[in-house]
């Protein structure tokens, strides 16, 4: 007989594109400031925020990357999968650093095709070709904080 695997209560709905979204972000950010994901996010369907630890503040020029970057990553189409698995055989990419500590031991890893995986118990597109078109509304940066507030827009 087949155990059903428990995970931690989630306390709020999301907006499946915006919070696929969030994750591209996060990995974007990683990839181009090498800084951690978003410790601080805000994720609703009209708009969004995201706040990460950084040495200065981007320039327009980042500003306007990341927001390219994004969207490049969105108009891949890659798949978007999650799987179940044990604590000590997490991916070594996977950071779990957000976790909280009354975690399950089995935790779910969404992939979004080879550009992310994460520890994750919120809702995704399966596509993100269904996510639409990223964009950044503002930025600001204070006392080694970067805010970057987001939404969505038809089309990608």
């Amino acid at each position: 007989m087949e155990q059903e695997v428990q995970l931690n209560e989630h306390n709020k709905q999301e907006y499946p594109p915006m919070h696929t979204a969030e994750h591209i972000l996060n990995q974007t950010m990683v990839q181009m400031f090498g800084c951690p994901r978003s410790k601080n996010s805000h994720i609703e369907r009209r708009k969004s925020k995201c706040d990460y630890q950084l040495g200065k503040a981007p320039t327009n020029d980042d500003i306007v990357a990341i927001e390219q970057k994004v969207n490049e990553i969105i108009g891949l189409h890659l798949p978007v999968s999650s799987f179940f698995t044990n604590r000590n055989d997490i991916p070594p990419e996977v950071d779990l650093s957000k976790l909280p500590e009354d975690a399950s031991e089995t935790l779910r890893i969404v992939k979004i095709g080879d550009y992310d995986t994460c520890a994750c118990i919120g809702t995704h597109v399966g596509n993100t070709s269904e996510i639409g078109k990223f964009k950044i509304i503002s930025t600001d940066y204070a006392n080694g904080r970067f805010r970057i507030r987001f939404k969505l827009e038809a089309g990608s």
